[in-house]
Protein backbone atom coordinates (compact mmCIF):
# COMPACT_ATOMS: atom_id res chain seq x y z
CA UNK A 1 0.00 0.00 0.00
CA UNK A 2 1.32 3.51 -0.77
CA UNK A 3 2.08 5.70 2.20
CA UNK A 4 0.44 9.12 2.52
CA UNK A 5 2.55 11.75 4.27
CA UNK A 6 2.45 15.48 4.93
CA UNK A 7 5.66 17.40 4.27
CA UNK A 8 6.75 21.01 4.33
CA UNK A 9 9.46 21.89 1.80
CA UNK A 10 11.12 24.92 0.25
CA UNK A 11 9.70 26.26 -3.03
CA UNK A 12 12.86 25.05 -4.82
CA UNK A 13 12.34 21.46 -3.65
CA UNK A 14 8.62 21.53 -4.49
CA UNK A 15 9.45 22.64 -8.05
CA UNK A 16 12.20 20.06 -8.68
CA UNK A 17 11.16 16.41 -9.03
CA UNK A 18 14.55 14.89 -8.20
CA UNK A 19 14.97 17.05 -5.09
CA UNK A 20 11.42 16.24 -4.02
CA UNK A 21 12.02 12.49 -4.39
CA UNK A 22 15.19 12.78 -2.28
CA UNK A 23 13.28 14.68 0.43
CA UNK A 24 10.41 12.17 0.42
CA UNK A 25 12.84 9.23 0.61
CA UNK A 26 14.46 10.72 3.72
CA UNK A 27 11.00 11.34 5.22
CA UNK A 28 9.98 7.69 4.85
CA UNK A 29 13.53 6.49 5.66
CA UNK A 30 14.35 4.62 2.48
CA UNK A 31 16.88 5.00 -0.29
CA UNK A 32 15.87 7.34 -3.11
CA UNK A 33 16.33 4.39 -5.47
CA UNK A 34 13.42 2.63 -3.76
CA UNK A 35 10.95 5.47 -4.45
CA UNK A 36 9.01 4.58 -7.60
CA UNK A 37 6.51 7.46 -7.66
CA UNK A 38 5.51 10.47 -5.59
CA UNK A 39 1.97 11.64 -6.28
CA UNK A 40 1.07 15.12 -5.03
CA UNK A 41 -2.44 15.07 -3.58
CA UNK A 42 -2.70 18.61 -2.17
CA UNK A 43 -0.47 21.69 -2.34
CA UNK A 44 -0.58 25.04 -0.54
CA UNK A 45 1.81 27.87 0.32
CA UNK A 46 2.72 28.83 3.88
CA UNK A 47 4.07 32.41 3.76
CA UNK A 48 3.60 33.22 7.45
CA UNK A 49 7.35 33.10 8.13
CA UNK A 50 10.22 34.73 6.24
CA UNK A 51 11.33 31.29 5.06
CA UNK A 52 8.39 30.41 2.82
CA UNK A 53 7.35 26.77 2.71
CA UNK A 54 5.17 24.65 0.45
CA UNK A 55 2.79 22.28 2.25
CA UNK A 56 2.40 19.02 0.37
CA UNK A 57 0.25 15.98 0.95
CA UNK A 58 1.81 13.17 -1.09
CA UNK A 59 1.29 9.50 -1.75
CA UNK A 60 4.59 7.54 -1.87
CA UNK A 61 4.88 4.38 -3.97
CA UNK A 62 7.94 2.20 -3.42
CA UNK A 63 9.29 -0.03 -6.21
CA UNK A 64 7.50 -3.14 -4.93
CA UNK A 65 4.10 -1.38 -4.88
CA UNK A 66 1.84 -1.26 -7.91
CA UNK A 67 1.27 2.21 -9.29
CA UNK A 68 -1.20 2.79 -12.11
CA UNK A 69 -2.00 6.28 -13.28
CA UNK A 70 -5.75 6.85 -13.19
CA UNK A 71 -6.82 9.17 -16.01
CA UNK A 72 -9.81 11.43 -15.40
CA UNK A 73 -12.64 10.25 -17.62
CA UNK A 74 -16.02 11.81 -18.28
CA UNK A 75 -19.18 9.92 -17.34
CA UNK A 76 -20.72 7.71 -20.00
CA UNK A 77 -23.34 10.26 -21.04
CA UNK A 78 -26.34 8.64 -22.81
CA UNK A 79 -28.17 10.00 -25.85
CA UNK A 80 -31.25 11.89 -24.65
CA UNK A 81 -32.61 13.11 -27.99
CA UNK A 82 -36.03 11.59 -27.37
CA UNK A 83 -36.20 11.98 -23.60
CA UNK A 84 -38.31 14.35 -21.50
CA UNK A 85 -37.23 17.96 -21.89
CA UNK A 86 -36.18 20.35 -19.12
CA UNK A 87 -35.61 24.06 -19.82
CA UNK A 88 -32.51 25.70 -18.36
CA UNK A 89 -32.39 29.49 -18.56
CA UNK A 90 -28.76 30.60 -18.44
CA UNK A 91 -25.56 28.97 -19.72
CA UNK A 92 -23.28 29.89 -16.84
CA UNK A 93 -21.73 27.25 -14.56
CA UNK A 94 -25.05 26.50 -12.85
CA UNK A 95 -26.87 26.02 -16.15
CA UNK A 96 -24.13 24.05 -17.92
CA UNK A 97 -23.53 21.64 -15.05
CA UNK A 98 -27.28 21.23 -14.56
CA UNK A 99 -27.47 20.26 -18.24
CA UNK A 100 -24.67 17.69 -17.90
CA UNK A 101 -26.32 16.21 -14.81
CA UNK A 102 -29.71 16.00 -16.54
CA UNK A 103 -28.12 14.09 -19.44
CA UNK A 104 -26.44 11.73 -17.00
CA UNK A 105 -29.87 11.13 -15.49
CA UNK A 106 -31.50 10.49 -18.87
CA UNK A 107 -33.27 13.84 -19.37
CA UNK A 108 -32.95 16.28 -22.28
CA UNK A 109 -31.77 19.81 -21.41
CA UNK A 110 -32.86 22.79 -23.51
CA UNK A 111 -30.37 25.52 -22.55
CA UNK A 112 -31.56 29.07 -23.26
CA UNK A 113 -28.82 31.74 -23.33
CA UNK A 114 -29.45 35.42 -24.05
CA UNK A 115 -25.84 36.04 -25.06
CA UNK A 116 -23.57 34.74 -27.78
CA UNK A 117 -21.39 31.66 -27.83
CA UNK A 118 -18.06 31.85 -26.05
CA UNK A 119 -16.11 32.92 -29.14
CA UNK A 120 -18.69 35.41 -30.40
CA UNK A 121 -18.63 37.24 -27.06
CA UNK A 122 -15.08 38.45 -27.75
CA UNK A 123 -16.20 41.06 -30.27
CA UNK A 124 -18.62 42.52 -27.75
CA UNK A 125 -15.96 42.64 -25.05
CA UNK A 126 -13.71 44.52 -27.44
CA UNK A 127 -16.55 46.96 -28.12
CA UNK A 128 -16.85 47.72 -24.38
CA UNK A 129 -13.10 48.17 -23.94
CA UNK A 130 -12.34 50.13 -27.10
CA UNK A 131 -15.57 51.79 -28.22
CA UNK A 132 -17.36 52.04 -24.85
CA UNK A 133 -20.40 50.25 -26.36
CA UNK A 134 -22.34 47.92 -24.06
CA UNK A 135 -24.33 45.08 -25.61
CA UNK A 136 -27.10 44.30 -23.13
CA UNK A 137 -27.17 40.63 -24.11
CA UNK A 138 -23.48 39.90 -24.71
CA UNK A 139 -20.83 41.24 -22.34
CA UNK A 140 -18.61 40.08 -19.47
CA UNK A 141 -21.66 38.85 -17.52
CA UNK A 142 -23.95 37.51 -20.26
CA UNK A 143 -23.08 34.86 -22.82
CA UNK A 144 -21.92 31.25 -22.92
CA UNK A 145 -20.11 30.30 -19.71
CA UNK A 146 -21.53 33.24 -17.77
CA UNK A 147 -19.50 35.77 -15.81
CA UNK A 148 -16.78 33.25 -14.92
CA UNK A 149 -15.62 32.64 -18.49
CA UNK A 150 -14.09 36.06 -18.99
CA UNK A 151 -13.54 36.93 -15.36
CA UNK A 152 -10.85 34.58 -14.17
CA UNK A 153 -12.07 31.06 -13.55
CA UNK A 154 -11.28 30.93 -9.83
CA UNK A 155 -12.38 27.59 -8.43
CA UNK A 156 -11.92 28.17 -4.71
CA UNK A 157 -14.97 27.58 -2.55
CA UNK A 158 -15.60 27.30 1.18
CA UNK A 159 -18.23 24.62 0.59
CA UNK A 160 -17.88 21.79 3.09
CA UNK A 161 -19.30 19.25 0.65
CA UNK A 162 -15.90 18.14 -0.53
CA UNK A 163 -17.23 15.22 -2.52
CA UNK A 164 -19.33 17.58 -4.64
CA UNK A 165 -16.42 19.98 -5.11
CA UNK A 166 -14.09 17.19 -6.23
CA UNK A 167 -16.68 15.94 -8.71
CA UNK A 168 -16.95 19.38 -10.35
CA UNK A 169 -13.16 19.73 -10.49
CA UNK A 170 -12.83 16.27 -12.05
CA UNK A 171 -15.45 17.11 -14.67
CA UNK A 172 -13.53 20.27 -15.54
CA UNK A 173 -10.35 18.24 -15.92
CA UNK A 174 -12.26 15.79 -18.10
CA UNK A 175 -13.23 18.70 -20.33
CA UNK A 176 -9.64 19.92 -20.62
CA UNK A 177 -8.62 21.80 -17.47
CA UNK A 178 -5.14 21.13 -16.11
CA UNK A 179 -5.08 18.37 -13.42
CA UNK A 180 -3.35 20.89 -11.13
CA UNK A 181 -6.80 22.15 -10.13
CA UNK A 182 -7.30 18.87 -8.24
CA UNK A 183 -4.22 19.60 -6.13
CA UNK A 184 -3.99 23.34 -5.50
CA UNK A 185 -5.52 24.83 -2.35
CA UNK A 186 -6.82 27.73 -4.46
CA UNK A 187 -7.34 26.26 -7.94
CA UNK A 188 -7.61 28.53 -10.94
CA UNK A 189 -8.02 27.92 -14.67
CA UNK A 190 -7.50 31.33 -16.28
CA UNK A 191 -9.54 33.41 -18.69
CA UNK A 192 -7.35 32.39 -21.62
CA UNK A 193 -8.09 28.67 -21.13
CA UNK A 194 -11.73 28.66 -20.06
CA UNK A 195 -13.34 29.38 -23.46
CA UNK A 196 -12.22 26.06 -24.97
CA UNK A 197 -13.43 24.14 -21.91
CA UNK A 198 -16.82 25.86 -22.06
CA UNK A 199 -17.09 25.15 -25.78
CA UNK A 200 -16.30 21.47 -25.21
CA UNK A 201 -19.03 21.23 -22.55
CA UNK A 202 -21.53 22.74 -24.98
CA UNK A 203 -20.51 20.34 -27.74
CA UNK A 204 -20.97 17.39 -25.38
CA UNK A 205 -24.48 18.58 -24.48
CA UNK A 206 -25.41 18.82 -28.18
CA UNK A 207 -23.68 15.52 -29.03
CA UNK A 208 -25.87 13.78 -26.46
CA UNK A 209 -29.10 15.21 -27.88
CA UNK A 210 -29.53 18.33 -25.76
CA UNK A 211 -30.07 21.78 -27.23
CA UNK A 212 -28.25 25.06 -26.64
CA UNK A 213 -29.93 28.18 -28.03
CA UNK A 214 -27.85 31.37 -28.13
CA UNK A 215 -29.05 34.97 -28.51
CA UNK A 216 -32.37 33.82 -27.10
CA UNK A 217 -33.67 36.06 -24.33
CA UNK A 218 -36.57 35.07 -22.07
CA UNK A 219 -39.23 37.78 -21.94
CA UNK A 220 -42.05 35.86 -20.24
CA UNK A 221 -42.89 32.71 -18.33
CA UNK A 222 -45.89 30.59 -19.33
CA UNK A 223 -47.68 29.68 -16.10
CA UNK A 224 -51.00 27.87 -15.66
CA UNK A 225 -52.56 27.07 -12.29
CA UNK A 226 -49.33 28.15 -10.59
CA UNK A 227 -47.34 25.59 -12.58
CA UNK A 228 -44.64 26.38 -15.11
CA UNK A 229 -45.53 25.50 -18.70
CA UNK A 230 -42.65 27.06 -20.58
CA UNK A 231 -41.04 30.34 -21.62
CA UNK A 232 -41.55 33.00 -24.30
CA UNK A 233 -38.50 34.40 -26.13
CA UNK A 234 -37.87 37.86 -27.57
CA UNK A 235 -38.90 36.47 -30.99
CA UNK A 236 -42.33 35.62 -29.56
CA UNK A 237 -41.50 31.91 -29.70
CA UNK A 238 -42.89 29.66 -26.97
CA UNK A 239 -40.74 26.78 -25.72
CA UNK A 240 -42.75 24.34 -23.62
CA UNK A 241 -41.70 22.22 -20.63
CA UNK A 242 -43.10 21.78 -17.13
CA UNK A 243 -39.69 21.81 -15.43
CA UNK A 244 -37.51 24.93 -15.60
CA UNK A 245 -34.16 25.67 -13.95
CA UNK A 246 -33.72 29.44 -13.62
CA UNK A 247 -29.95 30.02 -13.59
CA UNK A 248 -29.60 33.53 -14.98
CA UNK A 249 -26.82 34.88 -12.77
CA UNK A 250 -26.63 37.85 -10.41
CA UNK A 251 -26.99 40.56 -13.08
CA UNK A 252 -30.16 39.51 -14.95
CA UNK A 253 -32.16 42.51 -13.80
CA UNK A 254 -34.83 42.05 -16.48
CA UNK A 255 -35.61 38.58 -15.06
CA UNK A 256 -35.94 39.99 -11.55
CA UNK A 257 -38.25 42.69 -12.91
CA UNK A 258 -40.30 40.11 -14.82
CA UNK A 259 -40.75 37.96 -11.72
CA UNK A 260 -41.78 41.03 -9.72
CA UNK A 261 -44.20 42.18 -12.41
CA UNK A 262 -45.86 38.74 -12.49
CA UNK A 263 -46.08 38.82 -8.68
CA UNK A 264 -43.89 35.74 -8.36
CA UNK A 265 -42.34 35.83 -4.91
CA UNK A 266 -38.82 37.30 -4.70
CA UNK A 267 -37.00 38.99 -1.82
CA UNK A 268 -34.47 41.79 -1.42
CA UNK A 269 -31.11 40.36 -0.34
CA UNK A 270 -28.12 42.06 1.27
CA UNK A 271 -24.91 42.03 -0.76
CA UNK A 272 -21.54 43.80 -0.64
CA UNK A 273 -20.31 46.80 -2.61
CA UNK A 274 -17.15 48.87 -2.87
CA UNK A 275 -14.17 49.47 -5.15
CA UNK A 276 -11.56 47.47 -7.06
CA UNK A 277 -8.06 48.26 -5.83
CA UNK A 278 -5.01 47.78 -8.06
CA UNK A 279 -1.43 47.53 -6.75
CA UNK A 280 1.82 46.73 -8.52
CA UNK A 281 2.15 42.94 -8.23
CA UNK A 282 5.76 43.41 -7.15
CA UNK A 283 4.56 45.36 -4.09
CA UNK A 284 2.06 42.65 -3.09
CA UNK A 285 4.83 40.05 -3.50
CA UNK A 286 7.12 42.03 -1.18
CA UNK A 287 4.37 42.36 1.44
CA UNK A 288 3.16 38.76 1.34
CA UNK A 289 6.48 37.00 0.85
CA UNK A 290 8.59 39.39 2.97
CA UNK A 291 11.21 39.59 0.26
CA UNK A 292 12.68 42.07 -2.20
CA UNK A 293 12.09 39.77 -5.18
CA UNK A 294 9.64 36.91 -5.50
CA UNK A 295 11.93 34.47 -7.31
CA UNK A 296 11.11 31.90 -9.96
CA UNK A 297 9.66 29.17 -7.72
CA UNK A 298 6.79 31.15 -6.19
CA UNK A 299 3.60 32.26 -7.94
CA UNK A 300 2.46 35.90 -7.86
CA UNK A 301 1.21 36.48 -4.32
CA UNK A 302 -2.49 36.79 -3.54
CA UNK A 303 -3.92 38.34 -0.41
CA UNK A 304 -7.05 37.96 1.67
CA UNK A 305 -8.01 40.46 4.34
CA UNK A 306 -11.10 41.07 6.50
CA UNK A 307 -11.80 43.88 8.97
CA UNK A 308 -14.76 44.98 11.05
CA UNK A 309 -15.34 48.73 10.66
CA UNK A 310 -18.23 50.47 12.41
CA UNK A 311 -20.03 47.15 12.77
CA UNK A 312 -19.63 46.25 9.08
CA UNK A 313 -17.44 43.67 7.46
CA UNK A 314 -14.98 45.12 4.91
CA UNK A 315 -13.03 42.53 2.98
CA UNK A 316 -11.13 41.61 -0.16
CA UNK A 317 -13.18 39.84 -2.83
CA UNK A 318 -12.22 38.01 -6.02
CA UNK A 319 -8.51 38.84 -5.64
CA UNK A 320 -6.59 38.54 -8.94
CA UNK A 321 -2.79 38.22 -8.72
CA UNK A 322 -1.05 39.15 -11.95
CA UNK A 323 -4.38 40.23 -13.41
CA UNK A 324 -6.34 43.08 -14.93
CA UNK A 325 -9.50 45.07 -14.23
CA UNK A 326 -12.37 44.72 -16.70
CA UNK A 327 -15.48 46.80 -17.54
CA UNK A 328 -18.50 44.69 -16.61
CA UNK A 329 -21.53 46.90 -17.25
CA UNK A 330 -24.58 45.04 -18.56
CA UNK A 331 -26.53 48.09 -19.76
CA UNK A 332 -25.64 51.46 -21.30
CA UNK A 333 -25.44 54.28 -18.79
CA UNK A 334 -23.63 52.42 -16.02
CA UNK A 335 -20.05 51.60 -14.99
CA UNK A 336 -19.14 48.33 -13.26
CA UNK A 337 -15.71 46.84 -12.52
CA UNK A 338 -14.48 43.29 -12.04
CA UNK A 339 -11.10 41.55 -12.27
CA UNK A 340 -9.54 38.50 -13.90
CA UNK A 341 -6.20 36.77 -14.38
CA UNK A 342 -4.76 34.70 -17.23
CA UNK A 343 -3.63 31.18 -16.36
CA UNK A 344 0.00 32.25 -15.81
CA UNK A 345 -1.02 35.28 -13.75
CA UNK A 346 1.82 37.13 -15.42
CA UNK A 347 0.46 40.68 -15.62
CA UNK A 348 2.31 43.49 -13.81
CA UNK A 349 -0.53 44.39 -11.46
CA UNK A 350 -2.65 42.73 -8.79
CA UNK A 351 -6.25 43.73 -8.18
CA UNK A 352 -9.01 42.88 -5.76
CA UNK A 353 -12.51 43.95 -5.00
CA UNK A 354 -12.56 45.69 -1.61
CA UNK A 355 -16.17 45.66 -0.49
CA UNK A 356 -18.38 46.47 2.48
CA UNK A 357 -21.31 44.43 3.72
CA UNK A 358 -24.64 46.12 3.12
CA UNK A 359 -27.80 45.70 5.17
CA UNK A 360 -31.42 45.75 4.09
CA UNK A 361 -31.89 49.01 5.99
CA UNK A 362 -29.40 50.66 3.60
CA UNK A 363 -31.97 50.27 0.82
CA UNK A 364 -34.70 52.33 2.56
CA UNK A 365 -34.42 55.25 0.11
CA UNK A 366 -35.52 52.74 -2.55
CA UNK A 367 -38.25 51.08 -0.46
CA UNK A 368 -40.89 51.93 -3.09
CA UNK A 369 -39.29 49.27 -5.32
CA UNK A 370 -40.12 46.53 -2.81
CA UNK A 371 -38.07 43.39 -3.40
CA UNK A 372 -36.02 45.26 -6.02
CA UNK A 373 -34.84 47.92 -3.55
CA UNK A 374 -31.30 46.52 -3.32
CA UNK A 375 -31.08 46.24 -7.09
CA UNK A 376 -32.12 49.87 -7.50
CA UNK A 377 -29.58 50.94 -4.85
CA UNK A 378 -26.89 49.06 -6.80
CA UNK A 379 -28.06 50.56 -10.11
CA UNK A 380 -28.02 54.12 -8.74
CA UNK A 381 -24.34 53.88 -7.79
CA UNK A 382 -23.35 52.39 -11.16
CA UNK A 383 -25.22 55.14 -13.00
CA UNK A 384 -23.66 57.85 -10.82
CA UNK A 385 -20.20 56.46 -11.63
CA UNK A 386 -21.02 56.63 -15.35
CA UNK A 387 -21.99 60.30 -15.12
CA UNK A 388 -18.95 61.22 -13.02
CA UNK A 389 -16.61 59.50 -15.50
CA UNK A 390 -17.94 61.48 -18.46
CA UNK A 391 -20.79 59.20 -19.58
CA UNK A 392 -18.41 56.63 -21.03
CA UNK A 393 -16.95 53.33 -19.82
CA UNK A 394 -14.06 55.24 -18.26
CA UNK A 395 -14.06 54.57 -14.55
CA UNK A 396 -13.95 56.97 -11.57
CA UNK A 397 -10.52 56.50 -9.97
CA UNK A 398 -8.51 57.80 -7.02
CA UNK A 399 -5.20 57.03 -5.36
CA UNK A 400 -5.75 55.08 -2.15
CA UNK A 401 -4.12 57.49 0.34
CA UNK A 402 -5.83 60.44 -1.35
CA UNK A 403 -9.17 58.67 -0.83
CA UNK A 404 -8.53 58.24 2.89
CA UNK A 405 -7.75 61.98 3.05
CA UNK A 406 -10.79 63.14 1.00
CA UNK A 407 -8.45 64.58 -1.62
CA UNK A 408 -8.90 64.45 -5.40
CA UNK A 409 -5.82 62.85 -6.96
CA UNK A 410 -3.81 65.30 -9.05
CA UNK A 411 -3.01 62.49 -11.49
CA UNK A 412 -3.97 58.88 -12.12
CA UNK A 413 -1.30 56.65 -13.68
CA UNK A 414 -2.28 54.25 -16.44
CA UNK A 415 -3.93 51.19 -14.95
CA UNK A 416 -4.92 47.82 -16.41
CA UNK A 417 -8.48 49.09 -16.96
CA UNK A 418 -8.44 49.51 -20.75
CA UNK A 419 -11.29 52.05 -21.26
CA UNK A 420 -9.38 54.50 -19.04
CA UNK A 421 -9.90 56.42 -15.80
CA UNK A 422 -11.19 59.81 -14.62
CA UNK A 423 -9.86 61.35 -11.41
CA UNK A 424 -12.81 61.62 -9.02
CA UNK A 425 -13.19 61.95 -5.26
CA UNK A 426 -14.86 58.60 -4.44
CA UNK A 427 -17.11 60.20 -1.89
CA UNK A 428 -19.17 61.43 -4.84
CA UNK A 429 -19.82 57.86 -6.00
CA UNK A 430 -20.94 56.28 -2.73
CA UNK A 431 -23.32 57.19 0.11
CA UNK A 432 -21.54 58.96 2.96
CA UNK A 433 -21.66 56.03 5.39
CA UNK A 434 -20.08 53.71 2.83
CA UNK A 435 -17.27 56.11 1.94
CA UNK A 436 -16.45 56.63 5.61
CA UNK A 437 -16.29 52.89 6.32
CA UNK A 438 -13.95 52.38 3.36
CA UNK A 439 -11.69 55.28 4.40
CA UNK A 440 -11.29 53.86 7.89
CA UNK A 441 -11.05 50.33 6.55
CA UNK A 442 -8.15 51.07 4.22
CA UNK A 443 -6.24 52.57 7.14
CA UNK A 444 -6.83 49.34 9.08
CA UNK A 445 -5.74 47.29 6.06
CA UNK A 446 -2.51 49.29 6.03
CA UNK A 447 -1.82 48.34 9.65
CA UNK A 448 -2.22 44.63 8.89
CA UNK A 449 -0.39 44.62 5.54
CA UNK A 450 2.49 47.08 5.88
CA UNK A 451 2.84 48.92 2.60
CA UNK A 452 -0.69 48.17 1.37
CA UNK A 453 -1.93 51.71 2.07
CA UNK A 454 -0.08 53.62 -0.62
CA UNK A 455 -0.76 56.16 -3.34
CA UNK A 456 0.73 53.64 -5.78
CA UNK A 457 -2.57 51.78 -5.33
CA UNK A 458 -5.43 53.01 -7.51
CA UNK A 459 -9.09 52.58 -6.58
CA UNK A 460 -11.63 52.01 -9.37
CA UNK A 461 -15.36 52.41 -8.67
CA UNK A 462 -17.64 50.64 -8.30
CA UNK A 463 -17.21 46.94 -7.55
CA UNK A 464 -20.92 46.29 -7.29
CA UNK A 465 -21.77 42.82 -8.68
CA UNK A 466 -20.41 40.72 -5.81
CA UNK A 467 -23.63 38.72 -5.48
CA UNK A 468 -27.29 38.97 -6.34
CA UNK A 469 -29.30 41.81 -4.75
CA UNK A 470 -32.35 39.53 -4.98
CA UNK A 471 -33.15 36.09 -3.63
CA UNK A 472 -35.64 33.88 -5.43
CA UNK A 473 -36.91 31.60 -2.64
CA UNK A 474 -37.24 27.84 -2.95
CA UNK A 475 -38.29 24.90 -0.79
CA UNK A 476 -35.33 23.53 1.15
CA UNK A 477 -36.17 19.94 0.24
CA UNK A 478 -37.67 19.99 -3.28
CA UNK A 479 -35.72 23.11 -4.41
CA UNK A 480 -38.89 24.27 -6.19
CA UNK A 481 -40.18 27.80 -5.88
CA UNK A 482 -42.77 27.79 -3.07
CA UNK A 483 -45.39 29.43 -5.29
CA UNK A 484 -44.72 28.12 -8.81
CA UNK A 485 -44.53 24.35 -9.28
CA UNK A 486 -41.82 23.22 -11.68
CA UNK A 487 -39.73 26.41 -11.26
CA UNK A 488 -36.28 25.74 -9.78
CA UNK A 489 -34.38 28.93 -8.82
CA UNK A 490 -30.68 28.11 -9.09
CA UNK A 491 -27.17 29.45 -8.65
CA UNK A 492 -25.89 32.96 -7.96
CA UNK A 493 -28.84 34.79 -9.48
CA UNK A 494 -31.27 33.09 -7.12
CA UNK A 495 -29.01 33.73 -4.13
CA UNK A 496 -27.90 30.13 -3.57
CA UNK A 497 -24.28 30.19 -4.75
CA UNK A 498 -21.22 32.39 -4.88
CA UNK A 499 -18.72 31.45 -7.56
CA UNK A 500 -18.12 28.86 -10.28
CA UNK A 501 -17.89 25.76 -8.10
CA UNK A 502 -20.82 26.47 -5.78
CA UNK A 503 -22.97 27.48 -8.77
CA UNK A 504 -22.07 24.26 -10.60
CA UNK A 505 -22.90 22.22 -7.50
CA UNK A 506 -26.24 24.00 -7.18
CA UNK A 507 -27.01 23.30 -10.84
CA UNK A 508 -26.40 19.60 -10.26
CA UNK A 509 -28.59 19.67 -7.14
CA UNK A 510 -31.52 21.14 -9.06
CA UNK A 511 -31.11 18.58 -11.85
CA UNK A 512 -31.15 15.74 -9.31
CA UNK A 513 -34.31 17.08 -7.68
CA UNK A 514 -36.04 17.33 -11.05
CA UNK A 515 -35.13 13.72 -11.83
CA UNK A 516 -36.52 12.66 -8.44
CA UNK A 517 -39.76 14.57 -9.05
CA UNK A 518 -40.24 13.04 -12.49
CA UNK A 519 -39.75 9.52 -11.15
Amino acid sequence: MPQEILIKVSPEIAANESLLYEYVAKSVRVSTKLVQKVVILKRSIDARQKAIKINLKVSVYLIDEKYTEQPIELPDYPNVSNKQEVIIVGAGPAGLFAALQLIELGLKPIVIERGKDVRGRRRDLKAINVDHIVNEDSNYCFGEGGAGTYSDGKLYTRSKKRGDVDRILQLLVGFGATPDILVEAHPHIGTNKLPQIIQDIREKIIECGGKVLFETRVVDFVIKNNEIQGIVTQNDETISANKLILATGHSARDIFELLDKKKILIEAKPFALGVRAEHPQELIDKIQYSCDYRGEFLPPAPYSIVKQVNGRGMYSFCMCPGGVIAPCATSPGEVVTNGWSPSKRDQATANSGIVVELKLEDFKPFARFGALAGMEFQKSIEQKAWHLAGQTQRVPAQRMVDFTQNKVSASIPKTSYVPGTTSVEMGQVFPGFLSQIMREGFKEFGKTMRGYLTNDAILHAPESRTSSPVRIPRDNFTLEHPQIKGLYPCGEGAGFAGGIISAAIDGEKCALKIAEALK
